[in-house]
């Protein structure tokens, strides 16, 4: 008679699965509160105890590490030396074992540092040419399923079960192990190793093109911002609409948070082409648009507060293939509606990730993700002129954009409105100057952002020709006092910050 061993913190439809069991025959093993919860419903379950003839010692610590429990586990049915083994010492063969082990990450302590549990899945899946192993509740009914089709698991099946095993096993102790990274009293900002378990969330149509296969992946555990995102209408989302959505919805949060005012964001291949703060949200759109409505078609847009009827009305015109929001106004998802392949997305706030990893060859280049370090109050005037009030403004919202495009840039912003983005260029002047051929005018009297400093007076030459009135940077270069004498030419002023944003 086959015997299954049960012992799961996730209780999710064990009893079905015992159940289903016994039904066909198998003898249940179990202990502790899995086997409470079989008993209860009326099966029969030897205890572990009457197998090892040792009761559950040291507070529960060691209940099934035992030979007869792992022996009956690990032995394989065709080799001779075994089955005298299990002969001699009156070990009966367990043939499938269904554990699955306590979410760690939601409560960490030593206390749940399960000993035993990883113990019985690595034995299980290691023999898994004999022993079914099964670590998750949603694979009870295919188990069952194949069971009275069958009456055994196939090499297939137990194949698969024991790769899911081992992934099992290999995420709790990553998260073990983060959580011993996390509890120094000096933690260091990168630890010696980084263990990622991430499992696929969503599969996508392709990857960035359509020969290459793409999907979105999370850690094990946890839950992201798309994970909660509820799209009302449009097609499927593509890798690009993922990748994309997440630079816009950071960015709208970003120039939200250190404006408190509404904002609104358009991205394109991960840039921004329009950006703008106001207090309306419908003018906040029309001004972010304003910046690059050529490149603003096929775009995303992302708004930081309610979109209702009127911004819903001011967007339908222009083709986009995004727009993702905190919330909707039922007459706003219903002028959506009419654009069938426009997705909608309602989402909470992006969270703060801990590391930003990018793939080179054998590896992984590690980060910490760039963030806003100074302010305001950190940074300094180096020129005769000082901003005004609204120049003040306007170069907060530029540096802030700034953060958030491709290097080098350079952004333009005036009234709160981003009016010229020169993005990506292999230098500062070339960036400076498709800034001010988009901003035609519109960025006199406005501010300039470089996200590194100008190694040469050209760049800050070609931010005053578009007008501006106030130009920021980081400062620190060798040619620091010619750019300020520079900025004092053009009756401008100039800001440093000490502080690079550099993005790739």
């Amino acid at each position: 008679m086959p015997k299954a061993l049960l012992s799961v913190y996730d209780k999710a439809g064990v009893v079905d699965l015992g159940r289903g069991l016994a039904d066909l025959g198998w003898d249940l093993l179990s202990s502790g509160g899995t086997a409470k919860a079989l008993r209860d419903a009326g099966l029969t379950v030897t205890d572990t105890e009457e197998i090892t003839g040792f009761p559950a010692i040291l507070g529960h610590r060691v209940v099934t590490l035992h030979p007869k429990v792992h022996g009956g586990i690990l032995a394989e049915r065709d080799n001779a030396d075994h089955q005298a083994d299990l002969q001699e010492h009156g070990i009966e063969p367990i043939d499938m074992v269904v554990v699955n082990l306590y979410p760690f990450s939601s409560d960490p302590s030593i206390e749940l540092i399960d000993i035993g549990g990883p113990a019985m899945v690595r034995a299980a899946a290691k023999n898994h040419a004999y022993v079914g192993v099964v670590t998750s509740p949603d694979d009870y009914g295919t188990v069952l399923d194949e069971l009275r089709a069958n009456g055994s698991l196939s090499a297939d099946t137990r194949r698969r079960l024991a790769r899911a095993a081992f992934a099992h096993t290999a995420a709790y102790d990553a998260a073990i192990v983060e959580w011993f990274d996390g509890r120094d009293d000096e933690p260091e900002t990168l630890p010696p190793t980084i263990h990622l378990a991430l499992e696929r969330a969503q599969s996508l149509r392709y990857g960035e093109n359509p020969h290459q296969v793409g999907a979105r992946y999370r850690r094990i555990g946890d839950r992201s911002w798309w994970d909660d995102a509820v799209q009302h209408g449009g097609k499927e989302l593509s890798y690009l609409n993922l990748y994309d959505t997440e630079a816009a919805w950071r960015l709208v949060h970003d120039v939200g948070a250190v404006s408190g005012r509404p904002a609104v964001a358009i991205i394109k291949h991960a840039n921004p082409c329009g950006v703008a703060v106001h207090e309306d949200v419908v003018t906040a759109y029309t001004l972010a648009h304003e910046c690059d409505p050529v490149s603003a078609f096929g775009g995303i847009v992302a708004v930081n507060r309610t979109v209702t009827r009127e911004v819903a009305e001011a967007l339908a015109p222009v083709f986009t293939e995004v727009v993702v929001a905190p919330a909707y106004e039922p007459d706003a998802l219903a002028v959506f509606a009419k654009k069938k392949n426009l997705r909608v997305l309602e989402a909470p706030s992006p969270g703060i990730e801990r590391f930003d990893l990018r793939t080179i060859d054998g590896g992984l280049l590690v980060q910490e993700p760039d963030r806003f370090i100074s302010s305001r109050s950190d940074w300094r005037v180096v020129t005769k002129a000082t901003p005004t009030d609204e120049q003040w403004r306007d170069l907060e919202l530029s540096w802030r954009i700034c953060g958030h495009v491709k290097s080098n840039c350079i952004v333009l912003v005036a009234g709160g409105q981003a009016v010229g983005i020169g993005a990506g260029q292999q230098n500062r002047v070339d960036a400076a100057r498709i800034a001010a051929d988009k901003a035609a005018g519109r960025a006199k009297g406005g501010a300039a952002s470089s996200d590194a400093f100008f190694p040469f007076r050209d760049g800050l030459d070609a931010c005053a020709a578009a007008g501006v009135g106030a130009v920021i940077e980081p400062g620190g270069s060798v040619n620091d006092d010619e750019v300020i004498a520079a900025a004092d030419e053009h009756g401008i002023a100039l800001v440093f910050t000490g502080e690079r944003h550099f993005r790739h």
